[in-house]
């Protein structure tokens, strides 16, 4: 990728151009439903595991920190709340979408990087067929779907882990901690972060398959479009997470 402020504008520019491609891409037929899954069953057993694993610390410290401030306030009746609205709104989200970001996009930037290479993507074009209805539509669509499972199970896990390091470690209430549930968190919330999880899983998704159709100078140009592929999509996750948020905050009103 080029440096300079005009190479770095005209690859934005490309960025988008397949974001808009994949969106006009979506209804054509016919839908790619084998490539669909095997792609969501390759993406999800990569991920799955990691996720699961990451979920835990991120629970466990987000009801150690809770926990210690509201012993401080003397509010300990409101770290369950607390730590379930922390978990739900943005640690969920987060982690699934560095996950998502960090394997299964690596693995979708390498794939279509390695067939670029072996110019199988022009030999497809030769041919007629749409590398982006072929390719990047099932693995954009197989991304978001697996991203949205994997906030569920983010959630779970964070919730189980914060209740346990609540409860064994600080020794908390196990009752308070889960009739605590609902006193600030609220089913939008839910429905708010598998939003997130989903435009998520879209843009690691996009970002990877332009990458790796992009990727050009033999294995290194590979591998340097999928470590492009990882940066570019933090920045975007990190941007995009706030701005929803934000909007977020301006639409749902907040139970006090």
């Amino acid at each position: 990728m080029s440096l300079s402020p005009l190479g770095a504008l005209r690859h934005t520019g490309s960025l988008f151009a397949m974001a808009l491609d994949v969106l006009r891409t979506l209804p054509r037929r016919p839908f790619q439903i084998r490539e669909f899954i095997q792609q969501a069953w390759f993406i999800a057993s990569v991920t799955i595991l990691p996720t699961a694993l990451v979920s835990i610390p991120f629970g466990a410290v987000i009801a150690l920190q809770i926990g210690s401030l509201t012993r401080q306030l003397g509010a300990q009746s409101f770290a369950g709340a607390a730590s379930v609205l922390a978990v739900l709104r943005e640690a969920s989200p987060i982690v699934t979408a560095l996950l998502i970001a960090g394997a299964g996009g690596t693995a979708i930037c390498s794939d279509l990087g390695a067939r670029k290479i072996r110019e199988e993507i022009d030999a497809m074009q030769v041919l007629g067929i749409d590398p982006i209805h072929r390719l990047v539509v099932p693995r954009v669509l197989a991304t978001m779907l697996v991203a949205v499972l994997l906030n569920g199970l983010v959630s779970v896990v964070g919730v189980a882990g914060g209740y346990f390091f609540n409860v064994i470690m600080q020794d908390g209430t196990p009752g308070a901690y889960l009739a605590s549930f609902t006193t600030l968190a609220q089913l939008s919330d839910l429905w708010a972060a598998e939003l997130k999880a989903l435009v998520f899983g879209a843009i690691a998704a996009t970002v990877a398959s332009y990458k790796g159709l992009t990727a050009k100078g033999g294995p290194k140009g590979v591998g340097d479009a999928v470590n492009q592929s990882v940066v570019i999509t933090f920045m975007l996750l990190f941007v995009t997470n706030f701005v929803m948020t934000a909007v977020y905050f301006q639409v749902v009103p907040q139970r006090g």
